[in-house]
């Protein structure tokens, strides 16, 4: 019977770190504590749990962890206030991060929408198509020019050496850009 009472009070006490023993100065003071008790009051330790607590809870080891819980315990909850104190300025400052965060990135979704217009724009126009247009459309212009030259030789706006040299100078360009136009005409198509 007192193997097993002894077992379970023994689980019950706090035990200090070094491997669950008390250290050879602390077990000095509670044998010291024990040997001024009489059989009687020994036997009530072990019998009684109340005794056994007040007992317990008179050691000086177990009074200064006490004091030390008790200290933890109050700065813990100081803590804890002092955090929960700052839970409105932190909700706060996440809440102009999200605004902040929202419109630059509304921004940059703009300029990047801006940003891939231009490109599109400018693909476009670089596309073989688009060149393939162009170049057309110059021709067309050089075509227009010798025709224009033409009729001012025929109504004698210009001499004849003067007509020579642009007309030449117009159509060599005007063919070139022919011979380009039915090359890439037909490599793209």
């Amino acid at each position: 019977m007192s193997g097993v009472s002894t077992h379970h009070r023994t689980s019950e006490r706090p035990q200090s770190p070094s491997q669950g023993q008390p250290s050879p100065s602390e077990a000095a003071g509670i044998i010291t504590c024990l040997r001024d008790k009489s059989i009687d009051e020994l036997r009530k330790l072990l019998t009684d749990k109340e005794a056994y607590n007040a007992f317990f809870n008179s050691l000086d080891q177990v009074k200064i962890q006490n004091n030390l819980r008790d200290e933890l315990r109050k700065e813990t909850l100081q803590l804890a206030r002092e955090n929960l104190e700052k839970e409105p300025r932190i909700q706060e400052l996440k809440n102009q991060c999200t605004i902040i965060r929202t419109t630059e990135l509304a921004a940059a979704h703009e300029k990047l929408a801006e940003l891939e217009r231009q490109k599109e724009e400018t693909l476009k126009s670089y596309s073989p198509a688009s060149l393939l247009q162009k170049l057309h459309v110059a021709m067309n212009r050089v075509e227009e020019e010798s025709e224009m030259l033409h009729r001012q030789l025929l109504d004698k706006e210009i001499d004849l050496q003067t007509f020579i040299q642009k007309y030449k100078k117009l159509r060599t360009v005007y063919h070139k850009r022919a011979l380009f136009h039915l090359a890439a005409k037909t490599s793209v198509c």
